[in-house]
């Protein structure tokens, strides 16, 4: 393989087991949200929300107030599975027409043909009705024991301090530099003069925040007035005017007429274990589609035909997304699997200067050609892959699982959920394991630390691209899972991630 980088370096993430309550997040800073709401008595369902608010600060360009997704709950007094399903939908107001193709293939991340001024992706017009606030408060309301208001203080806190910059926010704010410059409140949010992403020298230590005032003060009002601030209230308001400023077709009544709601997980019995995914519009079908093709102990050819018969039967449906996974624990053993998205990294390049909201971009989801099912057009659900799932091994652990990275988050799902059912792997091996992409298509990216027999098996069905597990550009999603076994709780995140990370209750 022929690229810049060493062939010796060894990068691992260490599992460590204990009694109290685990929280593993893509961020650092959000595991410790999550954890010190564990440690402050509170349930895993109170750490879930606070780590959803969190993350929303400290990666805002994957997930926050305008984000869309699924949770997947269990209740260890209950020995019940739940999904909670809060994904975007479209305006009511949305107009197709005002959606033109023009010649050309759309330049982000799903291969429609291209719409005029790419009015689908980018800026107000690419904005889809969020529902991250509102499955939060239905799960909460529920299932919580601590006060909303004290879940959601962490997120104030970091919002107020503002984001740390250092050079992995230097190296994704760079990515998207040009559109962010285009619209003047995410340039002034993101980019210096409106145009350099914010680095630090090679040699000092970063001190640099962002300015999350805004921010701050939208997170404020919804911990004191719960989701309807948003959907109805004085945020939704504030919201709606900028973006209907910026040629948004949203209205309040979109907000207020938003509904999350509880659905029936799929449930899968498989090879001695057992599997809960989310159904419905998201990843959840095409992972137990794929998972029932599998033999008892897979290899990775047999991972490659499975993903690739799932996304034959759905691809014309998918496509990828920027998310954001984590999971939660408590010491009572109930469990949070929840993934989160604004679609494309920044969404759609947007902020909304009254609330400090970055705007998804959840109409891209759309083909923008008519007549199929999964058209462009007025209050609809958005198709998303996200995917996160509940399983038990045969020896009778439980984990919750799930990853960021759109289609490639299907694959990682299942990889890793087979290595720990079908392969007896402890969570750390799980996650240290080399994998596979497959992600629709004719090839499979692979792994270069593959075994070279798996290498060779692979070579002989497929089309192989050999890559290598780096922090940028990321060829195999970036998963992350918590795992109870004999009442001891641990957690791991993807191994080259550098802010993800697992964060105990005790240690807070």
């Amino acid at each position: 393989m022929k690229d810049n980088f060493s062939d010796t370096q060894l990068v691992t993430k260490r599992v460590a087991p204990t009694r109290g309550g685990v929280v593993s997040a893509q961020h650092k800073k959000a595991a410790e949200a999550g954890a010190t709401i564990l440690a402050a008595g509170g349930d895993a369902m109170d750490a879930a929300v606070a780590t959803s608010f969190a993350i929303g600060v400290v990666e805002p360009w994957m997930s926050g107030i305008a984000a869309g997704g699924a949770m997947l709950i269990w209740r260890e007094k209950e020995q019940k599975a739940y999904v909670v399903d809060y994904g975007m939908r479209s305006p009511a107001a949305l107009d197709p027409a005002d959606y033109p193709i023009v010649p050309g293939v759309a330049p982000d991340l799903f291969p429609w043909p291209r719409v005029k001024d790419d009015r689908n992706m980018e800026g107000a017009s690419a904005v889809a009705v969020p529902g991250v606030v509102a499955g939060m408060g239905l799960a909460h309301e529920r299932f919580g024991r601590l006060p909303w208001r004290d879940v959601l203080a962490p997120a104030v806190k970091l919002a107020s301090d503002g984001l740390l910059l250092d050079w992995y926010s230097g190296l994704l704010i760079a990515s998207t530099a040009r559109a962010l410059s285009m619209d003047p409140d995410a340039a002034a949010l993101f980019l210096d003069e409106g145009k350099w992403a914010p680095l630090s020298g090679w040699t000092v230590v970063g001190s640099r925040h962002l300015n999350q005032k805004s921010l701050a003060a939208t997170l404020e009002a919804i911990s004191r007035d719960g989701a309807k601030a948003l959907y109805g209230g004085d945020v939704g308001s504030a919201l709606v005017r900028d973006l209907r400023a910026k040629g948004g077709r949203m209205a309040l009544s979109d907000l207020s007429d938003y509904k999350p709601h509880f659905a029936e997980p799929l449930a899968l019995e498989y090879h001695g274990g057992r599997i809960f995914a989310a159904p419905g519009f998201t990843g959840g079908p095409a992972l137990v589609s794929a998972l029932k093709q599998l033999p008892a102990r897979p290899r990775h050819a047999d991972y490659a035909r499975a993903l690739d018969k799932a996304w034959r039967e759905r691809l014309q449906n998918s496509g990828d997304s920027c998310t954001t996974h984590f999971t939660v624990v408590d010491r009572a053993g109930n469990f949070c699997s929840v993934t989160q998205t604004l679609l494309s990294m920044f969404g759609s390049r947007c902020v909304s200067p009254s609330t400090g909201i970055l705007l998804n971009n959840g109409l891209m989801w759309f083909d923008p050609q008519p007549g199929k099912p999964n058209s462009l057009g007025p209050a609809k659900r958005c198709l998303g892959n996200y995917c996160p799932i509940l399983g038990e091994t045969p020896k009778g652990e439980r984990f919750a699982l799930g990853g960021a990275g759109g289609r490639k988050i299907v694959g990682a799902v299942m990889q890793i959920a087979s290595f720990l059912i079908d392969h007896g792997a402890s969570l750390e091996d799980a996650f240290h394991r080399p994998r596979i992409d497959m992600s629709g298509g004719e090839r499979v990216v692979a792994d270069i630390a593959l075994p070279a027999d798996e290498l060779r098996a692979l070579q002989a069905a497929f089309a192989v691209v050999p890559a290598r597990r780096t922090i940028y550009p990321d060829a195999f999603a970036r998963p992350s899972a918590v795992l109870r076994s004999n009442g001891m709780n641990m957690g791991c995140t993807e191994v080259m991630s550098p802010w993800a990370d697992t964060v105990h209750e005790d240690s807070q």
